[in-house]
């Protein structure tokens, strides 16, 4: 169980990627959507993020707490799943996924108000709801580029 958890927790070990380990994983949904999944129903679409969000909640608890670590580097399914949310409906052209890619990186990395906030829930929630957050802030100025456009 331990190893299943540390595998879905680093997202299937791309945190241990030794620089930059959530900006590789956020780079390898990009890769996984544009080449495998980007032409998955809407029910798909959700229940995979319905499984980030909710094996990254208990991983994340589970595996913070075997480091002794509150939110450590090599945890980087709540990046997995923030990112995967940018990448609703979005079509596949290299454009849009790198301004998804890098909208995403900017509101993890700023955290603007109340992102920075969430970072208070307990153990895996706190991990998790902030880099969904930064999801949906990047996912909401993309798309009204795209409406606007």
């Amino acid at each position: 169980m331990k190893f299943l958890t540390k595998i879905i927790a680093t997202f299937f070990g791309l945190g241990f990627a030794p620089i930059a380990p959530g900006t590789v994983a956020s780079f390898g949904v990009i890769l996984l959507y544009r080449f495998c999944l980007s032409s998955l129903s809407w029910p798909a679409f959700w229940g995979i993020f319905l499984f980030l969000f909710t094996s990254g909640v208990i991983t994340s608890s589970l595996y913070s707490e075997e480091l002794g670590q509150e939110d450590p580097r090599r945890i980087v399914i709540d990046e997995a799943a923030g990112q995967w949310l940018v990448l609703f409906q979005l079509s596949p052209d290299w454009w849009l996924l790198i301004a998804a890619f890098l909208l995403f990186r900017l509101f993890d990395i700023l955290k603007p108000f109340p992102i920075k906030k969430l970072e208070i829930f307990p153990s895996g929630w706190g991990i998790m709801l902030d880099d969904i957050l930064a999801g949906l802030y990047a996912g909401i100025v993309l798309n009204l580029y795209l409406f606007i456009k």
